[in-house]
């Protein structure tokens, strides 16, 4: 019954119980000026552990609401399998040249994405439209990879 709720069921792979876990856990989206604002609460910003000298592994923070990264996770997993642009851009960060991603960094980019694409729908009230997703400069770099 939310009116934003339908711009994200537009996206192939994402399901009612994924869209209303996010809204519930996000609130209202015009609360946000940007997308970080949300990878933060989600806690999938980057952070590095440093002090004097020492320089730890950048890693995700975690902090921010768990429901919601866990179920961030869980859609990345189902749009990988199920949606082609996103599966297409997370073989390309398995694989590409420099600063190849293992695959659970790769799911994390991917979440990343999902929320971008999801705040990006919601705020300009548009459906899913998959020549948008990935952009001119992403296709390249990905046809460059299969070429």
């Amino acid at each position: 019954k939310i009116d934003i709720a339908q711009y994200l069921l537009s996206i192939p792979g994402i399901g009612i119980v994924t869209v209303a876990g996010f809204l519930a856990e996000v609130g209202d989206l015009a609360n946000y000026a940007h997308f970080k604002q949300i990878q933060k609460l989600a806690g999938l910003n980057i952070a590095e552990n440093q002090s004097g000298k020492h320089k730890g592994k950048a890693k995700i923070s975690k902090r921010g609401r768990p429901e919601l990264r866990n179920l961030l996770y869980k859609a990345s997993l189902v749009l990988v399998a199920k949606n082609k642009e996103f599966k297409a851009l997370y073989d390309y960060f398995l694989k590409r040249p420099q600063n190849p991603l293992k695959s659970k960094q790769a799911l994390i980019a991917i979440s990343v994405k999902l929320i971008r694409v999801m705040f990006t729908l919601a705020k300009k009230r548009e459906n899913y439209d998959s020549k948008k997703v990935l952009g001119e400069h992403r296709m390249k770099q990905i046809n460059q990879l299969a070429a």
